[in-house]
């Protein structure tokens, strides 16, 4: 134990000194003051793993320097923590100043802990790191990465929109196409050629809804009138009366969840269409253009609310396949996309169209060619669509269905391949003369 230094009395009685502790020595003094030095740097580095190996605990111990280590591992604590803080700061864009010991700390120890919490992205929030924990020893690869997709994906929904806000067409298409390739050159005409109808573009998110995503806001942002089949009072109660007569609808799969009972299908089902009657109805009552888009656009800001939509869209399609498929069995007639509906091996009557294809679109796949046919009598909408790829040849622009009904309103897109969707607005003024 290293000698203390005498001190003095309290003011007023100088000369005097308090009693020596006895010394005892139990090392050198050279021993004392590394001893000292080491645990000085001890609370300055807050005990970095690299110093464990050669730090030796002297074999007495005064109650003076046990306390003096609680004390340290104590602060040691509440730096970290501090630190971590600091980092958590740092990568959201607000630095704060460190000082002292903390600086130290951070340049020496903390360091290779500040990447940990750094976002993944751009507006994601920061989080916990999943190499240095003890729980990830017993979990695989695969699991940690699908984790991190889903706190991604989690942290991400929220700050995308559905639908772009509108953009001048031609500036789009020279942001997306500058190469001189065939195919840029030909997109590029094909994006001329839309121009000349079409002022702007609004760009659609694609995650296997694009095509119902961007079907369903052309038809809400002009509709004037509730369609006559919404008006219809059996309706709302189309899920029932199928499951009442086809036992294999349970089978149906809603928002990427399997095992529902019929009746918790029925029902859910029910609350989607009840959804889409009641926002097609308040949408069209609205008669300024500026506010009936600005309500037609808080629809697809609400997740929640879109994709109950897309699913009511889902079980319409459906409907119609039936009844498209009764028919042909009846002798009666049916348009020629039903023959191809079901001639397709994966889809040869209307329960294999369910399980193959409808209950896939917006989870592992979008639509299909044939399936814009079906969607199109599904709404009773003429659905117009642009396909770049084909510029210069006789399916440039397309129509589902071939021989619309002539009362059937007109939606436009546009696709560069047949599996992304955007939407073309403001048609040009000499379009409309």
């Amino acid at each position: 134990m290293c000698i203390p230094r005498p001190e003095l009395c309290p003011a007023g009685q100088p000369g005097t000194e308090r009693p020596r502790v006895p010394r005892t020595v139990t090392s050198g003094e050279e021993g004392c003051v590394a001893r000292e030095m080491l645990l000085i740097l001890f609370f300055v580095l807050q005990s970095q793993d690299s110093f464990q190996g050669w730090i030796t605990e002297p074999t007495s111990r005064s109650a003076g320097a046990e306390q003096m280590q609680e004390k340290g591992s104590v602060a040691k604590e509440q730096s970290m923590l501090e630190i971590r803080q600091d980092c958590v700061y740092t990568s959201a864009g607000r630095p704060e100043e460190a000082d002292g010991i903390k600086s130290l700390v951070m340049d020496q120890d903390a360091s290779r802990h500040c990447e940990l919490y750094l976002p993944m992205s751009g507006n994601s929030s920061a989080v916990e790191p999943s190499e240095d924990s003890e729980e990830d020893m017993y979990r695989d690869a695969e699991e940690i990465e699908r984790e991190k997709m889903l706190l991604c994906e989690t942290s991400f929904s929220e700050h995308k929109l559905s639908v772009a806000p509108e953009m001048d067409i031609m500036e789009y298409c020279r942001k997306e196409w500058r190469g001189n390739t065939p195919v840029a050159k030909m997109m590029r005409k094909g994006y001329e050629a839309v121009s000349q109808k079409f002022a702007s573009i609004r760009r659609v998110r694609g995650d296997n809804y694009c095509a119902l995503r961007a079907t369903l806001f052309q038809a809400l942002s002009q509709a004037t009138q509730l369609p006559s089949w919404l008006q219809n009072e059996d309706f709302t109660m189309l899920s029932e009366n199928l499951l009442s007569k086809y036992d294999w609808i349970k089978q149906w799969q809603l928002k990427q969840k399997l095992g529902r009972k019929m009746g918790e299908i029925s029902d859910e089902i029910k609350e989607y269409l009840i959804l889409l009657r009641k926002k097609w109805q308040s949408i069209s009552e609205i008669k300024g253009p500026i506010e009936k888009q600005e309500a037609c656009d808080k629809v697809f800001k609400n997740e929640e609310e879109e994709y109950s939509l897309y699913e009511a869209l889902k079980f319409l399609m459906l409907n119609t396949a039936i009844e498209l498929y009764n028919d042909d069995k009846n002798g009666r007639r049916v348009p020629v996309f039903s023959w191809l509906l079901f001639a397709r091996d994966t889809s040869s009557n209307p329960c294999q169209l369910m399980r193959n294809h409808l209950n896939h679109i917006g989870h592992s796949g979008g639509l299909e060619q044939v399936e814009m046919f079906l969607l199109a009598y599904a709404l009773q909408y003429t659905i117009q669509v642009y396909r770049l790829y084909k510029y210069s040849t006789d399916e440039f622009i397309t129509i589902y269905p071939n021989d619309p009904e002539k009362d059937w309103p007109v939606v436009t897109l546009i696709t560069e391949d047949d599996r992304h969707y955007n939407i073309p607005v403001r048609m040009c003024e000499e379009t409309k003369l």
